[in-house]
């Protein structure tokens, strides 16, 4: 299906408030079985208000993303309308500025402007269109431009008019990240090579360098350089950029193969001979099926068209990252800096862990546990060739950005997903020296930089604007998230290290695990950052966002998915928590309206973080609070909550609320429209709601889930039946609120029961998920 604006015109403002209603038996209708999924995903959405996400062309976790670049600081913006070039490198939904590497724009005539603000090239929405693995717009000087993609190459296809100063530029001086060294050469009458070394993110980073290789099906006429402001026709060689020109009098298109590497300019060469060679048609059809079959993995039935496509769409999105960053003949360039070569896997980069370890992480073991589990070798190599474990990951460096220990949880995730066979022992060595020290002072590496604190006084002090020394955040400017972020990691290497025999280590991780309660108020019951004296930080109000990284204490009071008994006791038992919670959701006006609450109480920007009491389902803190009712007797709140929540993923181009963050949201939406949600993150515990959609099946890897398949049902589920009165797992009857990935494995068919009004189903204490201890 071509996404086009007119078609996405149709769709605006029919879809928060019905996107999970009851539906005409019609609209209720599965697609055909034989419709190409694609067909269902929009890849604009989330291209306004700050989703960040990007409408070019990717093969599922490909190292290019061929996409355009508006001005936006990360690529592209459905609100601007000049294109200053279609770059190789985007990642979907990050909230900085990262990537955008040789721009290159068609254009005609001669050649006077070097700055891609200045040439870039108007466009209308409604001359574009984008599919998985395909990109269009016809821009305002007459060229229509196409673009698609391999796994390391992007496939331009440019039609010119009728004219003999038909150029393409290729801009190596200009990217969203700052360039601080750029090389180019024209090699022969075809081919174009480029070496771009840049840095930046959130933070300053330690350089990197991406080599690139086009390559023309055609010679071109005439070509040039430029450095700075000054083109030079004939040139060869420059830093800047180069152009080259064809005569399109009689053929009017021209086709190139640009391929990428992380590695060194052979790497690139590489990389073009193994997917070079092909026509723009031949990638195109080929990077259609290789999304087609990941699609589908997952076959939804019911729901109604807009719901589908808005599935669709968020499992395409996550299905994006991590992307390969090891050239076809399997070198790359570790962290430290030196060029290594994979032995039996793939090699993966680019970690957004503060996010993705919340809902993606999990996701990926279940529908690619295959590459999943090279993405956590991939993580264990670069703990054993820079000695340390990543935080926040780009290419080849760390940006050290965000807080607390996420790669604790996506590594135990891994683990329990049953994922590291033959790699436990080399993964937990890592754990455990990032869970007990950090790293040296030659590393780029900040690590959980307040140990040294957290480990003598059992929580992280907040030291307001806390610099680290290296580049990144500080765990110390956000104590008292950090200290749960902490504790939530140690529950979780506790549990591996029981899983691998470390009894003595299990015990420590432990205890620890319990450090949360070091920072409760109390007087009021909540967490709160504590000083270096060990005070209390003032003044006090529940929404107080001190020592907290972009959250309140009310948004992170849910963020011990380890220990949520102790939690409930310490706010007062089931009755006082389950007030706090209805409060929190602002459930009352909730029952009422749940599209008008979700969109009017608790969405209040893209970036508003702070200063707020009410959940915010658009920024990862909040990820797993929904699911905190499966654990205080009333599960069917949680049903109540996710689907309103999901009422803001939509069709449109500000389809979601927030950054993606390669895939999180996403992630979320997937999973919380299956019904089957990671609670524990890092451990192996699946919450239960109620489906928005009437059957799900999920095509599995035989090689970890040997049924090969799991069918969840719950006909007739709606807006007004959405409430689980019944849950039966493979025909016996089934009262708790949680499954394990054990469990999972061993099933067939997972099928609910609903009605309009909540049951007893789930309620009982034996229901919840256990405490880890």
């Amino acid at each position: 299906m071509r996404w086009t604006r007119r078609l996405r015109l149709c769709m605006a403002g029919a879809v928060a408030a019905s996107a999970l209603s009851a539906a005409p038996e019609a609209a209720r209708a599965a697609e055909p079985r034989d419709a190409r999924l694609t067909d269902l995903v929009n890849p604009f959405i989330g291209t306004a208000n700050e989703g960040n996400t990007f409408p070019g062309a990717a093969v599922p976790f490909g190292m290019v993303q061929f996409s355009p670049d508006t001005g936006h600081y990360t690529g592209y913006d459905y609100a601007q309308s000049r294109v200053r070039g279609f770059s190789l490198v985007h990642l979907s939904g990050v909230g900085c500025r990262l990537g955008g590497d040789l721009p290159v724009l068609p254009t005609t005539g001669d050649v006077t402007q070097t700055d891609y603000a200045k040439y870039a090239a108007a466009f209308r929405h409604e001359n574009e269109e984008a599919s998985p693995g395909y990109y269009r717009v016809g821009l305002a000087s007459g060229i229509r431009a196409e673009l698609t993609a391999g796994t390391r190459t992007g496939v331009q296809r440019y039609t010119f008019p009728a004219t003999g100063k038909a150029n393409v530029l290729l801009n190596a001086g200009q990217a969203l990240h700052r360039t601080v060294a750029t090389k180019v050469e024209i090699l022969d009458d075809r081919t174009v090579r480029t070496a771009i070394t840049g840095r930046g993110f959130c933070e300053d980073t330690l350089p990197y360098t991406v080599y690139t290789i086009t390559r023309f099906d055609r010679p071109f006429t005439e070509y040039g350089t430029w450095d700075g402001p000054a083109v030079t026709a004939g040139s060869r060689a420059g830093r800047g950029g180069a152009y080259v020109r064809f005569d399109t009098t009689h053929d009017r298109t021209v086709e190139a193969t640009t391929a990428l590497s992380y590695v060194d300019a052979a790497g690139a060469a590489v990389n073009l001979r193994a997917e070079g060679g092909r026509s723009f048609d031949a990638v195109r059809g080929a990077a259609r099926r290789a999304w087609e079959r990941r699609l589908q993995d997952v076959r939804v039935s019911g729901g109604d068209a807009t719901r589908r496509r808005t599935f669709y769409s968020a499992l395409y999105r996550s299905f994006l990252a991590p992307n390969i960053g090891s050239d076809a003949d399997g070198r790359y360039t570790g962290w430290d800096g030196r060029i290594h070569r994979t032995d039996g896997f793939t090699y993966y980069q680019n970690w957004s862990l503060w996010d993705t370890y919340r809902t993606q992480a999990q996701f990926l073991a279940l529908l690619a546990p295959r590459e999943a589990r090279d993405m956590a070798v991939s993580v264990i190599r670069v703990a054993e060739e820079s000695g340390w474990l990543p935080k926040w990951g780009y290419g080849t460096v760390e940006t050290n950005v965000m807080t607390g220990d996420p790669v604790t949880p996506y590594l135990t995730n891994a683990y329990q997903q049953g994922l590291l066979g033959g790699y436990e022992e080399r993964a937990y060595r890592a754990l455990r020296r990032n869970a007990d020290g950090v790293p040296p002072a030659g590393s780029p590496a900040v690590g959980r930089n307040a140990n040294p604190d957290y480990l003598a006084r059992g929580f992280v002090p907040y030291i307001k604007g806390h610099r680290p020394t290296k580049a990144g955040h500080s765990d110390y400017a956000f104590g008292a998230s950090a200290t749960l972020e902490y504790a939530l990691s140690d529950a979780m290497l506790a549990q591996m290290a029981r899983g691998l025999g470390h009894a003595a280590d299990a015990e420590r991780y432990a205890a620890r695990s319990r450090n949360y309660r070091n920072i409760v108020d109390p007087s009021t019951r909540f967490f709160r950052a504590r000083d270096s004296f060990g005070a209390f930080t003032g003044p006090w109000s529940p929404a107080q966002s001190v020592g907290f990284h972009e959250g309140t204490a009310w948004q992170y009071q849910w963020l011990v998915p380890q220990d949520l008994p102790g939690l409930v006791d310490l706010i007062g038992g089931r009755r006082l928590t389950n007030e706090r919670l209805d409060e929190f959701f602002a459930y009352d006006r909730l029952l009422q309206d749940p599209a008008r609450t979700a969109r009017e109480v608790w969405v209040n920007g893209p970036y508003a973080y702070y200063d707020t009491d009410k959940y915010n389902p658009q920024n990862e803190p909040d990820l797993v609070a929904p699911y905190t009712y499966l654990s205080t007797g009333q599960p069917w709140k949680t049903t109540d909550v996710v689907h309103a929540a999901l009422t803001l993923f939509t069709d449109e181009p500000a389809g979601l609320t927030g950054n993606d963050d390669l895939g999180t949201m996403s992630a979320w939406d997937v999973l919380s429209s299956i019904g089957l949600f990671p609670v524990q993150p890092g451990y192996h515990t699946w919450g239960l709601s109620t489906p928005v959609f009437d059957r799900v099946d999920l095509r599995l890897d035989r090689r970890y889930y040997p049924r090969g398949a799991l069918t969840v049902t719950a006909p007739g589920t709606s807006r007004d039946d959405r409430y689980v009165q019944t849950v039966r797992a493979d025909g016996v009857a089934y009262d708790r609120t949680y499954l394990t990935t054990g469990t999972l494995r061993s099933l067939r068919t997972l099928r609910y029961t609903v009605g309009p009004r909540p049951s007893s189903w789930g309620t009982s204490a034996q229901a919840a998920p256990p405490a880890l201890k």
